[in-house]
């Protein structure tokens, strides 16, 4: 009988101490393993397929376009011979020159574009417009980003209206937004009467924070939700037009842009090589191209029409 009693002591003694090795070991185990972190929601489908009360919003150069839309409509205007290269350094050089300074001075600005409006005064908006039919598809039409395309073909298949947001004359956005079998444009609206440019513009260019009110007008005519709208574009000027969208993408970005879209937490989407986005990525240059283009464009239909 005693050596029962032994036995049974040992025996609660082994448990009371597999109990404690037990627990030891879990909670030695629970300290050193790895935390798998939950898997995370999918995100929901976007574009959302059907909603008819959002929309796309996409800047045009170095967005949906490699470059400037009117720096190519100028390079076909020269090779026409409508213009001298003498003329063209002229007027290119006046808007250099505040894109070097780095302040864009009211008074220069207006100078400038008053010039720019003189020469355009008196012609026919149907004569830039057959211009630009023509050197859409010797320029611009092998300079759409792919990437940028399949985003807005993305909306356009989900039922969605795409339009194009550009600083650049409306006559031109609207041919490339129907070269593209998009839903419209909004751009720089050059006053004319009975179809004749009478050398002014309504209201302003569409730059900056005019895209942004450009957008909220033409949503509220629409009945659109900008919530549930997206917009894309390269620049930080731009950034009110990205801001006022509840789906704001940075395409392309240059250097201000993508930070801004990293603290914001804003997508990123880039379609260039490395030494594309180098250059693209100035946003001075990118301004003195698209500048000198349009201005080209006005000199040439001077000419032309002399």
């Amino acid at each position: 009988m005693a050596a029962l009693g032994w036995f049974t002591r040992r025996r609660h003694l082994a448990t009371e101490a597999s109990v404690l090795a037990g627990e030891a070991s879990a909670e030695a185990a629970r300290k050193s393993s790895v935390q798998v972190p939950a898997p995370k929601a999918p995100e929901p489908e976007f574009p959302v397929v059907g909603d008819e009360r959002a929309a796309a919003f996409f800047d045009l150069d170095n967005t949906v376009m490699q470059g400037a839309a009117l720096f190519h409509f100028g390079r076909g205007l020269y090779k026409r011979h409508f213009f001298r290269k003498r003329e063209l350094a002229r007027f290119a050089w006046q808007q250099t020159w505040f894109r070097l300074a780095g302040v864009e001075d009211p008074a220069h600005m207006e100078d400038v574009r008053s010039s720019a409006l003189s020469i355009v005064k008196g012609h026919r908006v149907s004569e830039l417009m057959t211009i630009g039919e023509e050197i859409y598809d010797e320029y611009m039409a092998d300079r759409i980003w792919p990437g940028t395309r399949a985003l807005a073909q993305a909306h356009l298949d989900a039922g969605q209206r795409v339009w194009l947001v550009t600083a650049a004359p409306v006559e031109t956005a609207t041919i490339i937004a129907r070269r593209l079998g998009l839903t419209g444009a909004l751009g720089t609206v050059a006053e004319s009467v009975g179809g004749v440019y009478t050398g002014k513009l309504v209201g302003e260019p569409l730059h900056g924070p005019a895209k942004a009110e450009a957008v909220r007008a033409l949503a509220a005519a629409e009945g659109l939700d900008l919530s549930r709208c997206a917009a894309y574009s390269d620049s930080s000027n731009d950034i009110p037009m990205l801001s006022i969208v509840g789906h704001p993408y940075a395409v392309n970005p240059d250097g201000r842009l993508r930070k801004h879209a990293r603290e914001h937490g804003w997508r990123l989407r880039d379609y260039r090589t490395g030494r594309k986005a180098a250059k693209i990525g100035i946003p001075a240059a990118a301004g003195v191209g698209a500048v000198a283009g349009g201005t080209a464009a006005a000199v040439a239909l001077h000419r032309r029409r002399r």
